[in-house]
């Protein structure tokens, strides 16, 4: 009767959280298109930086530049109590007025503020550009990571598998007299080994997992069933149309441009310092009096008064602080275009490094995939050779070392030429083009 009763309970509570269970076992599944999508919405360095460039386009508006006047309002009231000998009086004094002060000509000081608010709004749009494409770049390295640290994982698994089958092999062989204990301790060893391997890099997988959701602005412990397959896309490049390709669309290049025309509005400034100024000021005020005498008893006055100025001023010596500025200017200028140059010699020389290493890449994933194909056929050959005596333990093991560290160096290569690809992508300006506008998200 106990035990029926304890058959029931377990029952029970297996039908009460088996499916719960079974929903903390359900993963989202996740392609790379919807993981940019979820970045580009969630990622911090994004959120920051559009918040940045949202501050630069308030800024760009004539009234920042000063095209506008200035319009004040002041008020003032004075009280005051006089005794005297003759008669005592209270005075209440109410002042007030309305001011207009305008910059009319500055030499061109407007316009050109105004043009260097607006390349300091396009600037921001620019450094947009690189925070979303260094994201985007993170994304898909993180997202092939993690599907590079599941494969390593399936790999270790299937060695520490085989590991196993050994062991049991040789203590089974124990067991009935034909294996000695030598025997047994190496395959033993053998499998904690690879035991240990797996459980390592179990870590390494659930860290790049977290490291994608950070980027992409999720919880960490979130889990996903990630669908793109681990294969790159290979593509014939042309060194010539990359070239040409980064030198027109690179964001990092298009930058250091709005960097040079912002130094020659510095420029424009500066002369702008050698034109008058003609400012305009204008107003009215008003006075409002009442006093109130002992004797007498009250009186009051008012007083309106309307004025309207014109200054015309220029500085004709300021011990040649004017010059100065626009040597400085000028020379910010010339150095700038040097930066210019040096940034496009860098980006030419990135670019042949990324060209080369990804045809090398393209080489080695092929000689790995001959190196894995052949392993795997060793791999099967020896397992019969082993269980039929033909070769010994440490042999087999050394063919199972050569299949473990073949097919980790496979799969490395995969990674290796996507990053590559990403990498030609980015130099070049298209992996906005390629992935930002892409349609995509999560689906449970």
């Amino acid at each position: 009767m106990k035990m029926n009763i304890h058959k029931y309970t377990v029952g029970l509570l297996f039908l009460l959280f088996f499916p719960q269970i079974l929903l903390a076992q359900v993963k989202d599944t996740l392609s790379l298109t919807g993981a940019i999508q979820i970045a580009l919405e969630k990622n911090y360095d994004i959120r920051l930086i559009k918040g940045d460039q949202q501050i630069a386009a308030l800024r760009n508006r004539w009234g920042t530049a000063g095209r506008y006047p200035t319009i004040s309002f002041s008020a003032n009231s004075l009280n005051q109590q006089n005794n005297n000998e003759q008669d005592d009086y209270t005075q209440n004094t109410l002042s007030g007025g309305v001011a207009l002060n305008w910059v009319l000509f500055n030499g061109f000081t407007v316009n050109i503020s105004k043009a260097r608010l607006g390349d300091l709004e396009q600037l921001s749009a620019g450094n947009t550009a690189v925070v979303v494409e260094g994201t985007i770049q993170s994304i898909i390295l993180g997202y092939y990571r993690v599907l590079l640290a599941r494969r390593q994982l399936d790999v270790l698994k299937s060695v520490m598998k085989l590991s196993e089958d050994r062991y049991n092999y040789e203590k089974t062989k124990q067991e009935i007299g034909s294996s000695v204990t030598f025997d047994v301790l190496q395959a033993q060893n053998a499998y904690l080994v690879d035991k240990a391997n797996y459980m390592s890099q179990e870590v390494a997988y659930r860290s790049a997992l977290r490291d994608l959701n950070y980027l992409m602005g999720v919880e960490a412990q979130k889990t996903w069933n990630l669908t793109d397959k681990f294969e790159p896309d290979t593509k014939a490049y042309q060194l010539g149309d990359l070239e040409e390709k980064m030198l027109s669309d690179n964001n990092t290049l298009k930058n250091q441009f709005l960097n040079q025309s912002l130094l020659e509005r510095e420029v424009a400034l500066a002369k702008a310092g050698y034109f008058p100024r003609l400012s305009l000021s204008s107003g009215i005020d008003g006075n409002h009096n009442r006093r109130n005498y002992d004797a007498q008893g009250e009186s009051t006055s008012n007083s309106w008064s309307y004025y309207g100025n014109l200054t015309l001023s220029y500085n004709l010596y300021n011990g040649g602080v004017r010059h100065r500025a626009l040597q400085i200017a000028k020379i910010n200028q010339d150095l700038g275009q040097i930066d210019v140059e040096s940034l496009k010699h860098s980006l030419v020389n990135q670019l042949l490094n990324l060209y080369e290493y990804y045809n090398v890449r393209n080489e080695l994933m092929t000689v790995a995939n001959e190196a894995l194909d052949a392993a795997k056929l060793n791999m099967q050959i020896a397992g019969e050779k082993f269980r039929n005596g033909a070769i010994n333990s440490f042999n087999y093991r050394d063919v199972q070392l050569i299949y473990a560290n073949a097919a980790l160096s496979q799969l490395q290569a995969v990674y290796n030429l996507i990053e590559s690809d990403v990498s030609l992508m980015r130099i070049t300006g298209g992996i906005i083009s390629e992935y930002g506008e892409t349609e995509g998200a999560q689906s449970n």
